[in-house]
């Protein structure tokens, strides 16, 4: 990609292919939607929530500290997944 189409915010097309060897709960989610439009918006949900969750901006709601969430805003548990056990 150069730079030009970075600025110029173009759209981006994908093809690819899953199998669900690949990435199972994924592609059980997947195929429940007809192919075309539901399915390719159903990916793009999925998408834009994972990155909001790998940038601390969104928290599972069963999430089972909800005090740290009020505290935080959530960003300690996302940002500290694999740290320490917070204690009970």
């Amino acid at each position: 990609m150069n730079a030009n189409a970075k600025a110029s915010g173009e759209p981006i097309r994908l093809v690819f292919e899953l199998a669900r060897a690949d990435h199972p709960r994924l592609y059980d989610d997947l195929i429940q939607f007809p192919k075309g439009t539901k399915r390719i918006n159903r990916l793009r949900v999925l998408a834009y929530d994972g990155l909001l969750a790998q940038c601390g901006h969104l928290v599972p709601g069963g999430s089972s500290h909800p005090e740290l969430v009020a505290e935080t805003g959530g960003s300690m548990i996302t940002n500290d997944l694999f740290g320490p056990p917070t204690g009970e």
